[in-house]
């Protein structure tokens, strides 16, 4: 398994090395002691407390959702179809305060996501199902959660597909100025985009 940077400081890029045969292939999709090693924290990988799993239809966008007090990491894969995954930064003290970044996750590559806290976090299914699972470190809290409107025209995150489905709550979602100032932060930081996926 490789370990890639991302423009993130602390996000990571987990890419396994699908075995395939005529069988069709064998993937070890995490390794705690390679995740330890990378990250230089003994135990680290022990954190991850609860799996969780969504289906979408091609289309559909869950997000963007955070959470507020000491956060929550989480490794994120796609183990069925393809989806557009974005991720927004808001750690205060974050010199990328305010930056987005897109990455393909997909069952081709088998690409996943180890998103530290501090981050928004929401994708769009491109294909006619897409499989989505998470890991993360601590039991989900609703009374924590906090999010930003997918369609935020500040945010203007360049979702790929025409929307077809979102729940209640995501089209409910506050704005990005509003999350700005439950943060505590000044209105109007720049949002940068990021051309590629990552």
């Amino acid at each position: 398994m490789r370990i890639e940077p991302t423009e993130f400081a602390d996000v990571l890029v987990l890419v396994p090395d699908p075995f395939r045969d005529a069988r069709g292939l064998f993937t070890r999709t995490f390794d705690a002691g390679e995740f330890d090693a990378h990250l230089g924290t003994p135990g680290a990988a022990a954190a991850f407390q609860q799996d969780s799993q969504s289906r979408s239809a091609r289309g559909v966008i869950r997000g963007m959702h955070g959470r507020v007090g000491r956060g929550e990491a989480k490794l994120v894969r796609c183990a069925n179809g393809a989806v557009h995954d974005v991720l927004v930064d808001i750690r205060p003290e974050s010199p990328t305060f305010g930056h987005q970044q897109a990455f393909r996750l997909d069952d081709e590559t088998f690409r996943h996501l180890y998103v530290p806290p501090g981050f928004l976090h929401g994708f769009q299914a491109l294909t006619a199902t897409a499989d989505v699972c998470y890991r993360i470190d601590r039991p989900h809290d609703p009374t924590e959660d906090i999010g930003v409107a997918y369609d935020d025209a500040e945010l203007a995150i360049a979702w790929p597909l025409p929307v077809t489905v979102v729940s209640e709550r995501d089209a409910a979602a506050g704005s990005w100025q509003e999350l700005l100032a439950a943060l505590g932060r000044d209105p109007a930081p720049e949002v940068r985009g990021a051309d590629s996926l990552g």
